[in-house]
């Protein structure tokens, strides 16, 4: 088998590129079905194969990219493969240190008001670091692609020598439920060095900031509590969530947390105790890859702990009935002069200084 001929690789948008090829025109004509073995060399090794003779890959750029194809038979014939014909892209010029560093970046979904053909819209929020080497006039733009889309940032934010250091976009054409990598881009522009650009792909479900469940509310009755939710605000229906839900004892300050597939939840608790009710939801696997939880929902509260314990009121009871009944008994033994008949006053030994005074004022 002949190698393919005229193997280019085209950058064709944020952190995509085209690989073209053709076939060899002098290979001779057989009962052979051909395929071709594509190998990327850089920035990450792999290894595919296709019948088509274009291939379009999304990759980082900042560190160059090469790739490598060869002919080979596509029907297992014991064939050899051609030799490989290779292509490759340049590295951007620049310092690496001059790029930004620790590039993070959260999406998260709201509620759209303006377009009934899309209720959900998508934001993004993106910050980093000035690069070591930048010099201190540097100034960073930012870039982020999905799918055919791609947006130039127009709200940044600044750090103290006035450089971008972070960004918002408050409507993309993200879709939180889309399976595309997110490919961001950082280029930057100085008069004393050559900034070098960024690229940094991410995947929806790690990046995804889930909403905390709606409405969530809470009902006793007797020693049985029952909570009730909405789902988050997200694009996602209502089977794909899964929930965690924290009852907190405030009394006795222990919590417990259970992990469920449906709205609701139903428990046993005790009537003496007041409870911090709390949800939080993350997207389950049967939709997507699992990501992050949301954050707790604002607490509510059910029960009161002004309550006394059964056997504190039992106590107090009980002491009250006693001194009841020590009143009551006081009381008709003072009516009925039975206090003095039980008890009868001891009589007062006579005094022989008062008598000799007595007798002394009579004579």
């Amino acid at each position: 088998l002949l190698p393919p001929t005229n193997f280019t690789i085209k950058v064709t948008g944020l952190s995509q590129v085209l690989l073209h090829w053709e076939s060899n025109p002098d290979q001779e004509p057989t009962n052979i079905e051909l395929g071709y073995h594509v190998r990327i060399n850089a920035p990450q090794e792999e290894d595919y194969e296709t019948r088509n003779t274009e291939s379009k890959r999304v990759t980082v750029l900042h560190k160059g990219f090469s790739a490598s194809v060869q002919t080979v038979p596509w029907n297992g014939q014991p064939l050899p493969a051609s030799s490989w014909v290779s292509a490759e892209l340049k590295a951007p010029p620049g310092s690496p240190e001059t790029s930004i560093m620790n590039l993070t970046c959260t999406t998260n979904t709201t509620v759209n008001n303006r377009t009934p053909l899309r209720p959900y819209q998508v934001s993004l929020h993106c910050s980093w670091l000035a690069g070591k080497d930048a010099p201190e006039d540097t100034q960073y733009f930012l870039y982020y692609r999905y799918g055919s889309w791609t947006e130039e940032c127009q709200e940044y934010r600044k750090d103290s020598l006035n450089r971008n250091t972070a960004c918002w976009f408050p409507r993309t054409f993200i879709s939180s439920r889309g399976s595309e990598p997110l490919a961001v881009h950082a280029n930057g522009s100085s008069k004393h060095a050559t900034i070098k650009p960024f690229d940094q792909l991410f995947a929806l479900h790690a990046i995804d900031r889930v909403n905390p469940p709606v409405n969530v509310t809470a009902e006793t009755e007797g020693l049985g509590l029952s909570i009730q939710w909405e789902k988050p605000v997200s694009a996602f229906p209502i089977h794909c969530f899964e929930y965690e839900v924290k009852i907190y004892n405030t009394r006795k300050n222990y919590s417990q947390t259970e992990k469920i597939t449906t709205n609701t939840f139903t428990s046993i608790i005790d009537d003496i105790s007041k409870y911090s009710i709390q949800v939080r939801a993350t997207v389950s696997s049967v939709c997507r890859q699992m990501g992050f939880w949301s954050e707790w929902s604002q607490p509510i509260y059910v029960g009161n702990d002004d309550q006394k314990p059964s056997t504190e009121w039992f106590l107090i009871t009980l002491m009250a009935a006693i001194c009841f009944i020590l009143l009551s008994f006081s009381f008709i033994c003072k009516t009925a002069h039975l206090w003095t008949r039980l008890f009868p006053p001891v009589p007062a030994p006579k005094s022989s200084v008062q008598d000799f005074f007595v007798i002394v004022s009579s004579e």
